[in-house]
Order: structure tokens, then sequence, then C-alpha cells
């Protein structure tokens, strides 16, 4: 799967600006973004639903209507509705007849961890149980690459466990797995890799660790116990200093260097090294332009 220089416009806006992207087989990736940053417009180009207007969009090297008519991809889209009147079942089977060569209904089912509901009404499961059946529908053609836009919305949180067990073991079997989300934790639990994008560019692309470390390193703080701090700021590896009541905060890229300097001032009381988040990485990443201030005359 590839993007190289893939644009997008929808009047004057902008929604993807010159992508250029390639995510392996076997791959596991999170596509991480604010809203509106272009996530949702990327995924419909990859799946072929929009045209690029400038660069090109491959999978399986060809074009993404050909791959997803041929049953390579399955994807999980935001925008659905429960069909009445149908099973589980029929549902899955019908969608896989339309594939030349579709899963077995009895594994896509065991994969989507729903076997249980074959014979339950479609317009009568829970939240979750309709979460996993949309899963079960992506996987009837039997796809190399699964697409998941937002698969966890509004989930709780035993919904949400209970769908990542089934999409672990789809990416276990060697098959390609891209997901957005807006829950940074499960981009952190479950991708081998996470792509950035904010208006529409693509602003990191690495793993959760090395997003981590590009954030800002680790985050030190001790109890000042009335100490001044001066000086603090200074400290090997320090890049900030925040004061709350009488704790302070250094964000520092070196912990080591920092918790040395601290222990040689006696400023250890209450010390503790916290390693930046991926809240951290992503809010740095994605932080909004500020507006130029206009002059007065």
């Amino acid at each position: 799967m590839s993007f190289a220089g893939a644009v997008k416009n929808f009047g004057a806006v902008r929604a993807v600006d010159g992508v250029d992207l390639e995510i392996g087989r076997g791959e596991t990736v999170a596509l991480l973004g604010r809203n509106g940053a272009g996530k949702s417009t990327t995924i419909s180009l990859l799946l072929g639903l929009n045209a690029p207007d400038a660069g090109t969009v491959e999978l399986f090297g060809g074009a993404p209507e050909s791959a997803v008519r041929s049953g390579l991809v399955g994807a999980m889209l935001q925008e659905s509705r429960a069909v009445p009147r149908v099973t589980v079942g029929e549902l899955v089977a019908f969608v896989a007849r339309r594939y030349p060569a579709p899963m077995p209904v009895a594994q896509a089912l065991e994969l989507a961890g729903i076997g249980e509901l074959a014979g339950r009404r479609v317009d009568r499961l829970s939240g979750g149980q309709t979460q996993r059946v949309r899963f079960a529908v992506a996987l009837a053609g039997n796809p190399s690459l699964i697409v998941l836009d937002e698969p966890t919305a509004a989930l709780d949180v035993e919904a949400r466990h209970a769908f990542w067990q089934s999409m672990r073991a789809f990416a276990r079997r060697g098959h390609t797995v891209l997901f957005s989300t807006h829950y940074l934790e499960e981009a952190d639990a479950h991708a081998d890799r996470i792509v950035v994008i904010d208006r529409g560019r693509i602003v990191a692309d690495g793993t959760g660790e090395q997003l981590k470390r590009a954030a800002g390193g680790s985050l030190v703080s001790f109890d000042l116990a009335g100490r001044a701090t001066e000086g603090l700021a200074q400290l090997p590896g320090v890049r900030s200093l925040e004061v709350r009541g009488d704790r302070a905060l250094l964000r520092t890229d070196d912990s080591d260097a920092t918790v040395r300097a601290l222990a040689d001032l006696d400023a250890i009381h209450g010390l503790e090294v916290t390693p930046a988040s991926l809240d951290d990485a992503f809010l740095a990443l994605t932080a909004p332009e500020l507006e130029p201030e206009l002059e007065t005359v």
C-alpha cells in the first residue's frame, strides 16, 4: 500500500496535502490526528471512495478500486446502519457471496468473536455487538488488509476490550491493519507503528516509543520543601520548568543527568521520574499554529 504525493481538495480546503506513505504487509498501523486533520479523507483515498487530485494511491500494486472488488481489502467506516430483519449469519453470508474467494462465514464470525450471535437479528444487538458484526462483515471477503475508521467510537470499556481481542487475532494471522482512533492508548497498545497527520500532512511516523522520545524525554518532579527554583531550568537535560504549588516539574531530555544534578543539590525529596506519554507527543506534534498579532497604529 502506498501514497505518493497524494492531494485531495474540497473546494478551497486542502484535506490531504502531499501525503507520502508506505505500509508493508503484516503491519498494524494507527492513524492519529485531530478532527479535521485529514484522517478520514486519507482513508477514503485508500479505499477508492475518492480519487486524488494529484499524486497516486496504490493498493497491492494497482488501483484501490480493483483491490476492494477482489476482496483484498475490508473496511469498517464510521457511517453505517443496522440491516432490519436479517440475522448476523445471513448478513455476513450475503456480503461474502459478493467476493471471488470469501472467508468461510463461521470463520469470520469466530474471528470477530460473535459465533454465538449467528442466529440473532442484526437490528436487535447492543452497540458493542453491532460493531463486532461490522468487523465480521469487513472480514467476509477474506482481506489481506483491513481498514478501520474509528472502530471503537462510542463503545464502553468492555466492548472496546473485546473488539481489540478480535482485531489482534486477525493481525496474528499475518494480515495488515490500518486503523484511525481518538483513543491514544489504543494506538500505543495495539499499533506497531503510529502515523500522525495534521492539516493534511504527515507530521510523524514511528513507533509509540519513538514518538514519546520526540516529545521531550521524561518528566522529573520533586517537592521543593521551601527551596528556591533559581537555577533549576539550567540543570543538565532540562527543557522546561513548571511549579505547581510546592512541587517542581522538569521536562528533560536526559533524566539520568537531571536526577544526578538534583542529588548533588540534595533536592530529591518526593522524587518521581515519569516517561513522556503519547498524549504529550500528540499535543506537541499537532499544536495549533498561533495567529499572527496585528499591529496597531
